[in-house]
C-alpha cells in the first residue's frame, strides 16, 4: 500500500471512531522521518486508546499492516503510532494545542521554499 493510500485508510478510521480534528501533513521531501503525519485529537484518555487500538487492529486485520512502534501508551495523552511512511499522533487537546505539531510543519514548509 502508498503512503498516501495508507494516510487516507487511517483518516477514515480514525473518522469511524469519531476522531476530532483529523489532519494529514504532506511531509515528503520535508524530513526522513515520515511521507506524512496524521493528526487527531481525542476527548480522554480512554478515547485516545481506543483510536490506537483501532488503527493498529484494522490496518492489521484487513492489510496485514503492523505498526513499526508505538510510543505513549503509559500516559495515554499522546500516542504515535509509527508505520515508518505514515506517523499518526493521537493527542489529548491540551497536548495537542501545547506541541502544536501542524503550525510546526507549516512554518518547515514555508522554509523550505
Amino acid at each position: 500500500m502508498e503512503s498516501k493510500e495508507l494516510a487516507e485508510k487511517i483518516v477514515e478510521i480514525l473518522d469511524s471512531k469519531k476522531g476530532i480534528d483529523i489532519e494529514t501533513i504532506d511531509v515528503t521531501g520535508k524530513t526522513t522521518l515520515a511521507d506524512y503525519f496524521v493528526i487527531c485529537s481525542g476527548n480522554s484518555t480512554t478515547q485516545i486508546k481506543a483510536l490506537a487500538d483501532e488503527v493498529e487492529f484494522v490496518l492489521k486485520r484487513d492489510d496485514g499492516i503492523m505498526a513499526d512502534h508505538v510510543e505513549g501508551r503509559s500516559g495515554d495523552r499522546w500516542i504515535l503510532v509509527d508505520y515508518k511512511d505514515v506517523v499518526v499522533h493521537i493527542f489529548h487537546p491540551e497536548e495537542r494545542a501545547n506541541y502544536n505539531i501542524e503550525k510546526l510543519w507549516e512554518t518547515k514548509s514555508k522554509e523550505a521554499q
